[in-house]
């Protein structure tokens, strides 16, 4: 699939769930129970049917995200389905990693082997004030059954808060000296019911130059699965470090992604509130011409690039949990 300017889209990312287990505070999840929630999204069978369609289309890699994916029923029975469907070449989660270590086995045993952990501090009592929850220990033990388990790569995803974690860039970046980890660090972006906390806000400039005390960079090759990071390496370290830019440096030329959210829209930019609904056509016993016609359209709908820059941070409706950013 190629869209109006010529991207070519084979990336799916598929929120299972808007409910999570933490309520991060540039987040906005929401209540993690509701009276008939699981009528209002799609079920796996859904999913599974548009993602085969999707493969149909030219879609090869797949990520599953919430919310948070693992608090969702049948989480592990679906994971093992989707990686069965041919022509799907990667299929990998994010987690918060709060029900990691319990389930880690279940996962492996699924055939998942690509993992990414959000975690935005590593310290515990910090923890506790950003997601409102008291799960630091169960996190890193997460992190650590994960590596235990073999899986490759395990990717940390920070995002960088101004005024909050930004005075632990150096330790962040330094964690991948003694640990083979690829950490992540990613610019705030003001969505949903945060859109008012824009002084969260640091570029990703001024994010590097915090990081210079950690030791020498030098630049790494992009690969095939690595999407819009500019990764770099410290000296004789294990892992290696990596700056994803969404606000201060667009990579809208190059996005391959377009998005289907928990309650069945899908989504052609994470950055736009724009959505066309598939759900209504699917329980309404859609063929799978009228619903590849559906998804051709959101493809081709979307735009060459979104307005939020770092001078103008334009306000997105919805919160992040409920697209599965």
């Amino acid at each position: 699939m190629f869209d109006c300017h010529t991207r070519k889209i084979d990336y799916l990312r598929i929120s299972i769930t808007d409910r999570c287990n933490l309520s991060c505070q540039y987040c906005d999840p929401h209540p993690f129970l509701s009276q008939g929630f699981y009528k209002e999204i799609l079920s796996y069978e859904e999913i599974l049917r548009l993602v085969k369609l999707g493969v149909g289309l030219g879609i090869s890699k797949v990520r599953i995200t919430g919310g948070e994916p693992l608090v969702r029923r049948g989480v592990y029975d679906f994971l093992e389905k989707i990686i069965r469907i041919k022509g799907l070449n990667d299929v990998s989660l994010t987690t918060n990693g709060v029900l990691l270590k319990e389930n880690i086995h279940k996962i492996n045993s699924a055939g998942i082997k690509r993992i990414n952990i959000s975690l935005d501090t590593l310290n515990r009592e910090k923890y506790k004030k950003i997601t409102g929850y008291d799960c630091f220990d169960r996190v890193w033990e997460g992190i650590a059954s994960a590596r235990q388990y073999g899986f490759d790569p395990i990717r940390i995803n920070a995002v960088i808060l101004k005024g909050i974690n930004d005075d632990e860039l150096i330790n962040f970046a330094q964690l991948s000296l003694s640990h083979p980890f690829q950490i992540r660090f990613i610019e705030y972006m003001p969505m949903g019911a945060t859109t008012s906390k824009k002084d969260w806000y640091i570029p990703m400039d001024e994010i590097k130059k915090k990081i210079k005390g950690a030791g020498k960079l030098t630049r790494l090759d992009s690969g095939p699965n690595d999407g819009p990071v500019k990764r770099y390496k410290l000296e004789n370290a294990k892992g290696e470090i990596g700056f994803i830019s969404p606000v201060s440096n667009h990579f809208c030329e190059n996005c391959n992604r377009i998005r289907l959210t928990a309650k069945g829209n899908l989504r052609p930019c994470l950055l736009s509130d724009y959505e066309i609904g598939i759900k209504k056509a699917l329980r309404a016993k859609a063929s799978d011409r009228q619903l590849t016609d559906i998804m051709i359209k959101a493809v081709r709908s979307k735009p060459a690039g979104h307005c939020i820059s770092k001078d103008s941070l334009s306000t997105i409706l919805d919160s992040m949990a409920a697209i599965g950013g």
